[in-house]
């Protein structure tokens, strides 16, 4: 359920919303992050939900004293009014026997906020690539078919790579068997698509193949890729990272320093 921050309504009639699923390298958190952050979006309320493992913690986009203190949730919401554009982050894991609930809820939430769009920015393992995902680039799309009718010739001419359907059975020729769409790694993703095609919503997944460890490039590399498309920053850099503000809360990403009285 959408809780406003404010006591008066919040309409997303035509807004085009951008949200991550909670993935490997949890890439598409870290660049849901990156555009909160650097188009100083303002939050305008969280999801209330019990599907979501329980917590809160200080303001993660923290820009002066005064706003150091609040408190925020697993699943926020944020919008740039002038780009008509809306971000869910979500900041926790998904409890694993209720992902469906958690689909279901978001579905129904989409459908009743009127968005125009749904980006859904993800990732799969790498280690679990098919020969054929192994060339080109590791970047890979979806669309449902309500959004391929206004949206394919846009990603047509950017050239972007569709994600590959693979066999049901890898290695055993059998000639019955349907390829079927498949996302290691990518939590509620392909469910979350599947249940949009289901219920006509206009929704794409952007992905990248990464592996566990240091996934900030990851995320530089699939904001980068979702800005090709939706032009959230003007013009084009010689260093297109450099266009993107890093939150405060990325400085403890790791963890603290090393405790001296170790040594």
């Amino acid at each position: 359920m959408f809780i406003p921050s404010q006591d008066s309504p919040v309409s997303f009639k035509g807004f085009t919303l951008v949200m991550p699923a909670v993935a490997v390298g949890n890439v598409g958190q870290l660049a849901v992050d990156l555009v909160v952050s650097t188009l100083n979006m303002s939050r305008v309320g969280y999801v209330h939900t019990d599907c979501l493992i329980p917590m809160a913690g200080n303001n993660p986009y923290v820009s002066c004293k005064q706003d150091a203190e609040e408190l925020h949730t697993p699943a926020e919401v944020y919008t740039a009014a002038e780009l008509k554009l809306a971000v869910l982050q979500i900041r926790a894991p998904i409890i694993q026997t209720k992902a469906k609930k958690f689909r279901q809820l978001l579905v129904s939430w989409i459908k009743a906020s009127g968005f125009s769009r749904t980006v859904v920015l993800s990732s799969s393992h790498a280690y679990q690539r098919d020969d054929q995902q192994l060339q080109g680039t590791p970047l890979r799309y979806l669309l449902t078919p309500s959004l391929l009718k206004v949206c394919k010739d846009a990603l047509k001419e950017l050239g972007w790579r569709e994600m590959e359907l693979l066999p049901a059975f890898p290695g055993v020729k059998d000639a019955d068997a349907e390829p079927t769409l498949c996302i290691p790694g990518g939590g509620i993703t392909k469910g979350l698509y599947t249940d949009s095609c289901a219920e006509d919503l206009p929704l794409a997944v952007l992905l990248l193949f990464c592996s566990e460890g240091d996934n900030i490039p990851d995320a530089f590399t699939l904001v980068n890729h979702l800005n090709d498309w939706l032009h959230l920053l003007d013009g084009p850099s010689q260093e297109p990272n450099s266009n993107w503000k890093i939150p405060t809360s990325w400085s403890l990403l790791f963890g603290s320093g090393i405790p001296p009285a170790l040594f």
